[in-house]
């Protein structure tokens, strides 16, 4: 689990590698992550947009920008948390995804939330460090 608190907003990640959707004799790596987006502050905030940076094994990197995750933008009120999972596929069998949440309170400030980097790590990496 990969955990990363920006002012009063916390966010949780768990990244798991899909085996049976995954075809690694063609290039094909599949990973499922769930997410969890916790309200700690006192001010309702509302999702707007997400964007990741997703970089393979190769180092070859692809952006991703959009309203909301998975078609919502949730709103959440002092002490409630927003639950969701996504996937991502790899031509290579380990990478790494970092991004960013949009958001804005009651007062209408729109600001950044830090989502931590984590690691796409498949059974079928065999690269060794050193």
């Amino acid at each position: 689990m990969y955990d990363h608190k920006t002012g009063d907003i916390v966010i949780s990640v768990e990244p798991h590698f899909l085996d049976d959707q995954s075809a690694p004799e063609d290039g094909h790596f599949v990973w499922a992550y769930s997410v969890k987006i916790e309200n700690q502050g006192t001010e309702t905030v509302q999702l707007l947009n997400r964007y990741w940076r997703i970089t393979d094994a190769h180092g070859a990197t692809r952006e991703v920008r959009g309203a909301g995750v998975v078609g919502e933008q949730p709103i959440l009120k002092p002490g409630q948390s927003f639950e969701y999972t996504s996937g991502t596929p790899l031509p290579t069998p380990s990478g790494i995804m970092v991004g960013s949440y949009e958001m804005r309170d009651d007062a209408g400030r729109v600001f950044e939330v830090a989502i931590p980097a984590f690691s796409l790590d498949s059974p079928h990496d065999t690269g060794k460090v050193n």
